[in-house]
Order: structure tokens, then sequence, then C-alpha cells
């Protein structure tokens, strides 16, 4: 994101300004990754543009979406246990992990209380049934992002910038797709997502 571009913090959400809240999550992840959160923020903010969702939310929350991604395993099913989070999530690692229990890291870790916020960082590895405008901008982001490249990202991108249900629907199937055929495990409130957002239309 350019300067021109950048998104003024109010502090309603976050004590940090932008510079400090990236200086933050830029020292908990590799520099892939953060360059990779870099690339979503800057998606986010312009579906939340388009869209009519708070930019300032989105930057925020694309920021801190994979705040958790690189931490151990072991760091994580601790938590879990710990602070009593559902115990089903144990079988389905990091990749589930770090959205449930990253948002819990961002609370106590950078202070961020906003409940959208932290629903969207919550539910961006999944999705959900039920999804504000901010979920659906952060699931989306994360996965057209600049940066990536899969067959049939170009269709996610063009229906990112047309539809964002249909946008949604696009990656909770394809998401599924994924998954099964790499034999991993489907977490259900994936499938959720998949049954509200793909399969209904």
């Amino acid at each position: 994101m350019n300067n021109k571009n950048q998104v003024i913090y109010s502090g309603s959400y976050t004590f940090y300004n932008r510079e400090m809240l990236m200086e933050k999550i830029q020292m908990r992840m590799s520099e892939k990754r953060f360059l990779h959160v870099l690339r979503v923020e800057e998606m986010a903010v312009g579906l939340a543009a388009k869209y009519d969702v708070s930019v300032e939310k989105a930057s925020i929350a694309a920021l801190a979406h994979d705040y958790a991604k690189e931490r151990p395993d072991e760091e994580m099913a601790e938590i879990i246990l710990a602070e009593d989070f559902d115990k089903a999530l144990l079988p389905y690692g990091n990749p589930i992990w770090h959205g449930i229990v990253g948002a819990y890291l961002v609370e106590k870790e950078l202070g961020i209380h906003d409940l959208e916020i932290l629903q969207a960082i919550r539910l961006h590895t999944t999705g959900a049934k039920n999804m504000t405008p901010l979920d659906k901008v952060i699931y989306v982001a994360d996965y057209v992002e600049t940066g990536r490249h899969f067959p049939g990202v170009e269709t996610a991108r063009a229906l990112a910038l047309t539809d964002l249900d249909q946008a949604v629907g696009y990656e909770a199937k394809h998401t599924l797709l994924h998954l099964i055929e790499s034999n991993a495990k489907v977490f259900p409130k994936s499938l959720e997502t998949y049954n509200q957002w793909a399969a209904n239309n």
C-alpha cells in the first residue's frame, strides 16, 4: 500500500497507529509471512472501500489475521487446553487454530478488543454460516491477495470485485475441494460455510 492510500487510524479500535501495529505484528512472523499480511491488507482495504465496510477495521483485521500463524504447535495446543477452547479443535492443527486462537492472542497481546475485528480474524480460516461484511472481506482478501497463484485465482479475484457473496461461495467450494483432494480433515465450520454460501447458489 503506498503512502497516498494509507489508512489513518482513529484510535477507536487499537491504541497503536498503523506503523506501530505493523511493527508489533512483524516481530511475530517471518518476512515472507509479513509480506503476505501486507498484501492481504491492501486487498482488504480495497474491498472494504468497494463494499462500504470500515477500511480502518479492515486494515487492522488484515494486519492481525495471521498474528498466530507461526506460533509453535505446542504453544497453540497448550492455549486451547488452558483457556478452555473446544477440545475438538485439537486434531485440526495450525491451519484452523491460527484463526480461532489467533483472535484470542490478538486481544490478549495487542489489546484489540473490537468484537467485529476479532470475529473477522477468528473466521478467516473457516468462514461461517453467518458472516458480517468485514468477515467476508478478510476471508476473501486472504484468498485472492496478489501473491496467491493457484488455478482459479483469477476467477476468485474477479468475483471479489463484482459480488462478495459469490466470492465467499467460490472460496468455500474450492477450499473444500482442495482439502478433500489432499485427504485433509475438514473442520465442521468449513462445511457449514460451503453449505451456506456455495451449495445454495
